[in-house]
Order: C-alpha cells, then sequence, then structure tokens
C-alpha cells in the first residue's frame, strides 16, 4: 500500500491510497489482482449503474416510484465493494449501494420495487445465491447487524466475512462506535466501507465532525484503519481485498473510508444547491470515476467511442425490460405490511390484518 498520510498516536497509522488520479493516470503500478479485463468489468458495471440511476430518477419524476436517493458519483466504490466480495461474504448495505447490489446479483426490478414502496423488492432474498442483507434506511443499525453476524462466522470457524456500508454522516450515531468496538474488542471478520461524499443530507463534514478523517475513527476502536480515493475504482477494490482476505483468516477487522463526492440530491426529495456551493459542486465533476477510468481505458488502447456506445445501446436495452417488467408487476397487496414484517404474525395483529383484508380486499 501506499506511505501513510496521516500518523496518529499508539503506533497506529492513517494510509491514504490510489493507483489512479483524475486524469487517468497511474500514481503507482496497479496491483496483482487487477487486469484490464477486470478494468472493463468495473467499468461497465459502473455504467449501468449511472444509466440505472438516471431511469430511477426519472421514474420516480413521473409519480412512478417513490423517495429514491441517487449514487451518481459514487459507482466506484458500489462497483469495487461488490467485485472483491466472495459469495460466501455477506452485504449488509445502506441505501446507496445499487452497484453493489447489482454486481450481487439482486434483481434491477427488486431495487426499483423496493424504492416504489413495495415489500417485494426485499422479499426474494431466499432466492439469491448469496445471505446479503435488504436495503437498510435507517442510519447506522445495519454496523450493528453486520457485527452480530460477524461473530456468527468466527464463532462457527467460517471463513466469511462481513461488510457493512454506510455514509460519512451515519459515523456519528451510536450503532457505528458499539459496532466498530465490538469489532475490535473480539476481532470479528466485519469490513465496514465509509462513503465520504462530504455531505449528510445538507450537513458538511467540516460540522460533522473535528476528526482530520473519518478513518482514524478506527483508533479507538483498536483496528485498521484506511483511507482511499473513493473515485479511483483501482484503490477501493485492492483494499477491499485486503481487507476481506484479513477478515476471513482470523486477523480482524478493517474501517476503509473512501473519499468522493456527492455530485447530486441526497434523495429525490432534496434541492443540493440549496446548500453545496456551486464552483465546488461544478469542480467535482472533473474527479467522477466514470470520466478518470474510462481516460484510463482509452489512453492504453482498451476502450473507444464505438465500444461506448454499443455498451450503452445494450444497457439501455436492458434497462427499459427490466422497467417494463417493474411496472407491470401487479399491484402490492395492503396486507404484504404483515406479511413481510414478521416470520409468524403475533396475534394481536391478526385482526387488524384480517380487517385490511376484508375492507380492501
Amino acid at each position: 500500500m501506499s506511505k501513510p498520510h496521516l500518523t496518529t498516536t499508539a503506533g497506529f497509522s492513517i494510509q491514504h491510497l490510489q493507483f489512479m488520479d483524475h486524469h487517468g493516470e497511474l500514481t503507482q503500478a496497479l496491483p496483482s489482482t487487477i487486469n484490464h479485463e477486470t478494468l472493463i468489468k468495473l467499468y461497465e458495471a459502473m455504467a449501468l449503474t449511472r444509466l440505472f440511476d438516471k431511469k430511477a430518477i426519472n421514474l420516480q419524476r413521473t409519480g412512478q416510484l417513490g423517495t429514491y436517493p441517487s449514487c451518481h458519483g459514487q459507482e466506484a466504490i458500489g462497483a469495487a465493494v461488490g467485485h472483491a466480495m466472495q459469495a460466501s461474504d455477506v452485504f449488509f448495505p445502506y441505501y446507496r449501494d445499487h452497484a453493489t447490489f447489482l454486481l450481487r446479483g439482486t434483481p434491477m426490478s427488486d431495487i426499483l420495487s423496493y424504492w416504489g414502496g413495495d415489500e417485494r423488492g426485499s422479499a426474494n432474498m431466499e432466492n439469491r445465491a448469496s445471505e446479503d442483507f435488504p436495503i437498510c434506511v435507517p442510519i447506522a443499525d445495519q454496523c450493528l447487524h453486520a457485527a452480530g453476524a460477524a461473530f456468527a462466522f468466527q464463532y462457527r470457524n467460517q471463513a466469511r466475512a462481513a461488510v457493512v456500508t454506510i455514509g460519512e454522516g451515519g459515523t456519528s450515531e451510536g450503532d457505528f462506535y458499539e459496532a466498530i468496538n465490538l469489532a475490535g474488542a473480539w476481532k470479528l471478520p466485519l469490513v465496514l466501507v465509509i462513503n465520504n461524499n462530504q455531505w449528510a443530507i445538507s450537513t458538511p463534514i467540516s460540522e460533522q465532525t473535528a476528526c482530520k478523517t473519518i478513518a482514524q475513527k478506527a483508533i479507538a476502536a483498536g483496528i485498521e484503519g484506511v483511507q482511499v480515493d473513493g473515485n479511483d475504482v483501482i484503490a477501493v477494490h485492492h483494499v477491499m481485498q485486503h481487507a476481506l482476505e484479513k477478515a476471513r483468516s482470523g486477523k480482524g477487522p478493517t474501517l476503509i473510508e473512501a473519499l468522493t463526492y456527492r455530485i447530486c440530491d441526497h434523495t429525490t426529495a432534496d434541492d443540493a444547491r440549496r446548500y453545496i456551493p456551486q464552483d465546488e459542486y461544478h469542480a467535482a465533476f472533473e474527479f467522477e470515476p466514470l470520466k478518470r477510468l474510462r481516460r484510463y481505458l482509452e489512453k492504453n488502447n482498451l476502450w473507444s467511442e464505438e465500444k461506448e456506445k454499443n455498451m450503452l445501446t445494450q444497457h439501455a436495452a436492458t434497462l427499459d425490460t427490466i422497467v417494463t417488467k417493474f411496472l407491470e408487476r401487479p399491484k402490492a397487496q395492503i396486507t404484504d405490511m404483515f406479511d413481510y414484517l414478521y416470520a409468524e404474525l403475533p396475534k394481536q395483529f391478526h385482526f387488524q390484518r384480517r380487517e385490511l383484508e376484508a375492507e380492501y380486499g
């Protein structure tokens, strides 16, 4: 890994990792685990995620989807996390992880269903190859769920890792600190990925914490903390592989801070123009991950305008099919709120369910 960026106390050091700058130039040699075929696959996954993102926003704007959180400009984090994980690992997402879901096999129509208020969007987990948890909107409690699963893997002597994602704003929550403290004390196979996109809704990072980095919060838990260029998919993938291998081999947890920038609204219920400085916002587009990786691929004769057009055409056709499937899905039943919440419905809710079913059919 690269040299430490910030030296801290008690023998810990926070490292800042980058392999490719925003011009598409390598800042150090590619890691042995990354080849050009992998880079093309990651680029295509990020491009599909961005198109999916735009499609979902259009659906929301036309009243066909509920409030939706974009991941525009942050696709490298999700793509790297999803590609680096093994099928046996378990993912505990927050709400901006569309790229990871796509690479982990979640049907895009299920993601749309979830944000359309349909419980069936999270109901098909048992039909997937992985045991990943569904989308989590409450802030930071997914970190505790992941720590619990990591303990189960450790208790069963299973070479598996629990991976949890969260925004930098969520690291101010007590659940986050409880999870990293437990992970450090018990040396759990847990990887925490913080998407530091600089804004916790409208609160800038400068008002969120006095820490110089989010990664150094790992020091209090006695675990490794790494800061990585979150717009460099190579760097995120590399540090993820290192953290996952460490977790599976019983060497404990890792906290990864991925630095990026949210070049979109917090959700479709937000207007980021009201609080993000516009010069800062427009400057961030020069550093976004797709533009960076495409520059590298083109400079190395691995990508062309023709390949770009063919990919976008293919992705568009795929998304049209997915959206059609989503829109044609039979309307959700009002009783779904009971049927998908509990494994076994408590007796006190039986009457309410029957009453709703009789009234709405």
